[in-house]
């Protein structure tokens, strides 16, 4: 590691570390010579992940001191559950508890020997995931629930570690074909005022130069349209961003061999465009006055632009939303989301793995079936492309894998 790096990274953790330990005093200031308890792993944010590929997972929950403790300090840990929905309630986050007998906590009463400044540890042990829902993010919230010795003052924002499982998923995806390149339209559309489009992608062709279109979704009609394409006006492999709103060029210059998550919301004021949960550029856009949305273009269909705009790329997690999501909901959907969301209108996994029958998770009808798509040649009329359905390529390996 690159020693400047490290030292400014070191630096700018004792600074967060410093400002958590200290107390505030009744002027506001802070107190330095403030001693209290805190959950080790909490110093800069009281969520930390847990990654869970095998069951059964264990995770060790100590407490720390902010200076050694002059006699033995008791704490008993505990399972909250209901801090889920509190911490969802503050942050406009969408965790669910883990259910019922999917985890334990042994040796829930630590100890912080006279003398020290970490305590024993209490252990969280994922059982089995067997009933965990696919889409869902769970979190195991353990917190301090008594203290006994010589020091019992505990810093409020780190009475609580939130462990946010982080489940290693395997899943399919499709390999673009230029064959496959074509249009399918709904029998009804999704009214969307407000909306959130969501869909990741694993880019292995970007080639820095001409346009290379990625998909649309649009009305029936091909108006007002979601239109993505990476490099046009040779553009550094950024992505332009069409919509009804407004147009955006992306500030990422997209890698080859990477998955992304790209989420488009429009707020009724605001686009903003987030990769992998984080903004990337955002403008005050035009109201378009309602979309239809009802047709949904895999890579440029028209005849012959399917192959000059092609690019070689793996897509899967489809959405489309009728409400503008947050931040924190964007983050929290890197892998998946629940198909019972509130505000999902038309959820495609494309992880079937077989087949030209793309499901709606959510129930709401929105299936393809590809064999019943269509392409226009160049601008003349649509024309049915049934065929487009033997072009559909399945993939399956270790770079298919997210854990959130």
């Amino acid at each position: 590691m690159n020693k400047n790096i490290f030292s400014k990274a070191s630096t700018v953790a004792m600074a967060a570390l410093a400002l958590l330990l200290t107390g505030c005093r009744s002027d506001g200031g802070f107190d330095y010579d403030h001693s209290a308890l805190y959950i080790s792993g909490t110093e800069n944010n009281p969520v930390v992940k847990f990654v869970v590929e095998d069951t059964p997972a264990s995770y060790a929950v100590t407490v720390q001191a902010t200076e050694k403790v002059p006699s033995d300090v008791r704490m008993v840990m505990a399972i909250d559950r209901e801090k889920v929905e509190e911490y969802n309630a503050i942050n406009k986050t969408n965790y669910y508890p883990i259910p019922e007998g999917a985890v334990e906590l042994t040796d829930q009463e630590v100890v912080m020997k006279e003398g020290s400044a970490i305590s024993s540890a209490a252990v969280v042990k994922v059982l089995s995931t067997e009933a965990f829902q696919e889409g869902c993010t769970y979190m195991v919230p353990v917190t301090i629930k008594s203290v006994a010795g010589g020091l019992t003052d505990v810093m409020t924002g780190s009475r609580t570690i939130y462990l946010r499982i982080s489940r290693v998923i395997s899943f399919a995806a499709i390999n673009a074909n230029s064959s496959a390149s074509s249009n399918f339209i709904f029998d009804k559309p999704i009214p969307l005022s407000t909306f959130t489009y969501e869909m990741k992608i694993y880019p292995t062709g970007l080639a820095n130069k001409g346009p290379q279109r990625y998909c649309a979704l649009e009305q029936a009609d091909e108006t007002k349209a979601l239109l993505l394409r990476f490099n046009e006006a040779n553009t550094s492999n950024k992505l332009q961003v069409m919509t009804p709103c407004g147009t955006l060029m992306s500030n990422t210059e997209f890698a080859n061999n990477n998955w992304y998550l790209l989420s488009i919301v429009w707020d009724g004021s605001n686009l903003l465009f987030y990769v992998n949960g984080v903004l990337d550029n955002s403008m005050t856009g035009k109201n378009p006055d309602g979309i239809n949305f009802q047709r949904f273009e895999m890579g440029m269909s028209w005849g012959g632009y399917n192959t000059r705009q092609f690019f070689s790329h793996r897509f899967c997690e489809f959405r489309v939303w009728d409400r503008a999501l947050s931040a924190s909901e964007i983050l929290g959907g890197l892998c998946g989301v629940a198909a019972n969301s509130d505000g999902l209108k038309a959820y495609w996994k494309f992880n079937e793995g077989e087949g030209h029958i793309f499901k709606d998770a959510t129930g709401n009808g929105f299936d393809m079936d590809w064999s019943k798509t269509s392409r226009a040649i160049y601008e003349g009329d649509m024309l049915p492309t049934p065929d487009a359905a033997n072009h559909i390529e399945w993939v399956k390996d270790d770079i298919n894998k997210c854990a959130q």
